[in-house]
């Protein structure tokens, strides 16, 4: 089963209408989850040989070898799903998750840090930019890009400390992740196009989408895509975050040093490097949305879809979901996707998940309506939940343990509060990422 604490959320409804639909509830994000698998995915993409892309089909038989190098929360799946369908000469792999591996002789799985980048990070991306070398004319490379790309692909321009101490600022800013990802691009030697800049051969990136509005030079910091940002953007970024005084020097440097043009920008639009370069999302939150609605049909509810693409304060946006589902008073499913923010301020555990579900907890106060929030990678910040379920009577259960909301708001704790409540949701990585899905049943 995908939920681990499925019992034990069911069971925290408080009448026999409750615990049904907190089990529909986890019955429709299961199938949401499942309509987004990388292994099926990418395997749906080789037919007999052929790669299809959008306009066309790819032989593979025209090469004379075929690498690979993948990076993200879905790069095992997608991977397994290509070596189960050709054959491949070399390649590499870098995950977040310790527990898998691909299953095949010619890829090494690496295990690099996530959101931070670790030392195994930059291994990892040394021993891709290996693979990548390796490739001649006539030879074709397959790029798996999935979420947590940016921080598993990582040749920084500055030491590890000091991108180390930035990304942790950046994370804790409020930025959106364009904006982060803009930062990222700048401070690295593979980021933003280029990876892709001396590569010679044909290029394939597969691509699941993990940013609202599926744009390719920002998802994992778009390795294989042109850049249309700057080093001004970056250092605008910094200073609307109030972030200039207190990233490290080095940083400071290389910003300055780009501005200036002492070193090159990244690569953009109509630079050749990127003719024989192919890109294609695969997956993206819509999906996922979508495969919610169907299933929310077929066990009797009708459902609706508000957006797949959410953004905002988490902790605000949940109290305006329910706030504007209450005045349309109809009772249906309503299925969201994106990706909120949140502010860090205090030192808690939790995630923009389990922080948008407390924050519409006096909303939902008394009211007919259940409302989850789940990180489709199965992390919700660096929590060990995926997200969390409330409803009418969550505002009540609170009360009787003496749990301040706006305490464990303020202190970014949701997840103490939601543990205490039993109303986490937890599965572990989950081994795909396309964002969030708020699922709410009224």
């Amino acid at each position: 089963m995908l939920f681990k604490n499925c019992k034990q959320v069911i069971d925290n409804g408080l009448t026999p209408d409750l615990k049904k639909i907190r089990e529909d509830v986890i019955d429709i994000l299961s199938s949401a989850l499942n309509a987004v698998d990388p292994y099926k995915a990418v395997k749906s993409r080789f037919n007999v040989g052929n790669i299809i892309l959008e306009d066309r089909e790819i032989d593979i038989s025209n090469f004379k070898n075929v690498y690979l190098v993948g990076f993200g929360k879905a790069s095992v799946g997608m991977t397994q799903a290509v070596c189960d369908s050709i054959n491949i000469k070399k390649g590499i792999v870098v995950t977040n998750d310790p527990d898998i591996c691909v299953q095949y002789n010619s890829i090494t799985t690496f295990v690099g840090g996530h959101p931070i980048p670790n030392q195994n990070s930059i291994k990892s991306t040394e021993r891709i930019l290996e693979v990548i070398r390796e490739c001649r004319k006539n030879d074709l490379l397959i790029v798996l890009i999935s979420g947590g790309g940016s921080s598993l692909l990582c040749k920084p321009k500055i030491n590890l400390k000091d991108l180390r101490i930035t990304t942790e600022l950046l994370l804790k800013s409020g930025a959106n992740i364009n904006e982060i990802n803009t930062v990222r691009k700048h401070l690295s030697f593979v980021k933003g196009g280029q990876i892709v800049r001396d590569v010679k051969c044909k290029v394939v990136s597969f691509i699941i989408s993990d940013i609202v509005n599926d744009p390719l030079e920002f998802i994992a910091s778009g390795p294989t895509y042109p850049d249309s940002t700057t080093y001004v953007d970056t250092q605008n970024i910094l200073y609307k975050y109030s972030l200039l005084e207190k990233i490290p020097s080095n940083v400071k440097r290389v910003i300055r040093n780009g501005i200036s043009g002492t070193i090159p920008e990244t690569p953009k639009k109509g630079d050749t490097i990127f003719n024989n370069v192919h890109n294609l999302i695969i997956v993206n939150n819509k999906i996922a949305c979508e495969a919610a609605e169907i299933k929310a049909k077929e066990i009797g509810y009708k459902p609706i879809i508000t957006t797949t693409s959410l953004t905002g304060e988490a902790k605000d946006v949940g109290r305006y979901l329910i706030e504007k589902i209450c005045k349309t008073k109809d009772k249906s499913v309503y299925i969201s996707g994106g990706e909120t923010t949140v502010t860090i301020k205090g030192n808690g555990n939790g995630g923009r998940n389990q922080e948008m579900v407390l924050g519409s907890i006096k909303s939902l106060g008394g009211r007919d309506i259940v409302f989850s929030s789940f990180a489709t990678d199965g992390i919700d910040g660096e929590s060990k939940a995926a997200g969390a379920i409330a409803d009418g009577f969550s505002l009540m259960r609170a009360h009787e343990r003496n749990l301040d909301i706006e305490k464990y708001l303020e202190c970014n704790n949701s997840y103490e509060f939601f543990n205490k409540l039993g109303d986490l949701l937890i599965t572990g990585p989950t081994g795909t990422n396309v964002m969030d899905i708020q699922i709410i049943i009224s």
